[in-house]
């Protein structure tokens, strides 16, 4: 049972709410854009947590918190309550199990406070705010587009020392992101609003901010943002479902088999069953097909391998392998390095171990294409399925279709890509997902 408030409490909780909606009704008022948004983040009193904080569903604030920040600068709770607005427009703390939490933490700050500062709103601006943008702008030097996810990926190639983590954290961080583990509070499934609906709300901020700033500048960032959060995930495993092939594996037929008629003839007649087992059955599986690796300047190294693991490690848990298999290895950059051919685990094995990386030239796609045409010419394959192309999308595209599936996987979104030709599939893998799986043979590979 909740313990009852004291008249001084309930004084304390009134002026902090009444604090709260002021600024609610101030970001609504300058940022009309964000009312589905604020009306999705509800408000619950914490007492005691010392701060202003989100579960990815309400806004949970400490009354006696947030009338100290009311003191200092009342401008500071319009700017935390708008801060912690966007992490949830963003769906930061859904991604945050999945992540190294230290760097996700600063990486989603300095996110929203870009967003916020490139808006330039007099309502919500802070003393700080001018080292803050000074450090922004070097920022983007280095990065670019200053979304969660590129700032989360620079910091992780380019560590930084705890003495520029804590000046950071004192330039943007506004809240605490302890809520967002989803072992401390309600699971996914009992949240009220979902990531998916938070992905809705994105959906509509998006298509409403056209209209609200239509030949207005500052809302570059968010548009940034909002594009990396509602952007199509891409399922790779199930898209490789569709380099299957109809081929007859030599297995026991379940569909057509009956056990009890079986075992009842061995039981009552000795080793005399009734009905012998179909030895033979359709499936479908992977047998032959290609995978290109582009080894050009921007695609080297670790990501490559990581990439080529990911995708044999799939098509083998997916069972989708004969037990003799076809696979080309090819890499290329403006012509075709080296071709290494699969035929079982331990091939790729040796090769995840031993084999190097060729090329780091400019990158054509053509030459692959008419290479494995030159394979099927030659009888290299009975039924060539598909061919999947790990690209940095730099490069020439053939303009005839061939007759296989094409795959082509590029490593993280990047809008300056020309298009793929229709007749091909497009997958977007993150890079901190390739990054972060492990090689299950323990092989680095040579390089």
């Amino acid at each position: 049972m909740k313990k009852a408030l004291t008249e001084e409490e309930s004084k304390v909780l009134a002026l902090a709410g009444q604090i709260l909606a002021l600024a609610h009704d101030d970001i609504l008022m300058h940022l009309r854009f964000f009312d589905t948004a604020l009306a999705g983040l509800k408000r619950r009193e914490r007492a005691g947590i010392n701060c202003l904080a989100t579960d990815g569903e309400t806004l949970l604030f400490d009354p006696v918190y947030v009338l100290k920040m009311y003191q200092e600068d009342p401008k500071s709770v319009t700017r935390c309550y708008l801060h912690i607005l966007l992490h949830c427009i963003f769906s930061h703390g859904f991604k945050y199990d999945k992540m190294d939490s230290d760097t996700w933490d600063l990486a989603v700050d300095i996110a929203v406070e870009n967003v916020i500062l490139d808006m330039q709103l007099e309502s919500v601006s802070l003393e700080r705010d001018a080292d803050a943008m000074r450090k922004l702008k070097v920022l983007r030097e280095d990065i670019g587009p200053l979304t969660a996810e590129r700032i989360y990926r620079y910091f992780r190639h380019e560590p930084i020392t705890p003495k520029e983590r804590e000046t950071l954290k004192e330039l943007f961080a506004r809240d605490v992101h302890s809520f967002w583990k989803r072992s401390d509070i309600r699971s996914k499934e009992q949240l009220e609003i979902t990531q998916e609906q938070w992905k809705k709300i994105s959906e509509r901020v998006k298509a409403d901010l056209k209209s609200f700033t239509k030949n207005k500048k500052g809302a570059e960032s968010l548009e940034k943002n909002l594009e990396e959060t509602t952007r199509e995930r891409y399922d790779y495993s199930e898209i490789l479902r569709r380099f299957t092939v109809m081929g007859e594996d030599i297995t026991v037929n379940d569909d057509e088999f009956d056990y009890i008629y079986y075992t009842y003839g061995l039981e009552h007649y000795g080793n005399l069953p009734l009905i012998e087992p179909l030895e033979y059955k359709e499936t479908n599986k992977v047998r032959e097909f290609v995978i290109a690796l582009d080894t050009s300047a921007s695609c080297r190294g670790a990501v490559v391998k990581a990439f080529l693991n990911k995708t044999y490690s799939i098509l083998k848990s997916s069972e989708n392998f004969f037990h003799h298999i076809n696979v080309h290895i090819l890499q290329c950059d403006h012509q075709v390095q080296s071709d290494t051919r699969i035929t079982c685990d331990e091939d790729f094995d040796a090769f995840m171990r031993y084999g190097k990386l060729t090329g780091f030239g400019a990158t054509d796609f053509r030459p692959v294409f008419e290479y494995v045409e030159k394979l099927q010419s030659q009888g290299e394959f009975e039924n060539l399925k598909g061919l999947i192309y790990f690209t940095d999308g730099y490069g020439i595209y053939p303009r005839k279709k061939p007759k296989y599936d094409v795959i082509f996987a590029f490593l993280d979104e990047d809008e300056n890509r020309a298009p793929v030709p229709p007749w091909s599939m497009k997958v977007v893998l993150e890079s901190e997902t390739l990054e972060e799986e492990t090689n299950p043979q323990g092989n680095e590979g040579g390089q």
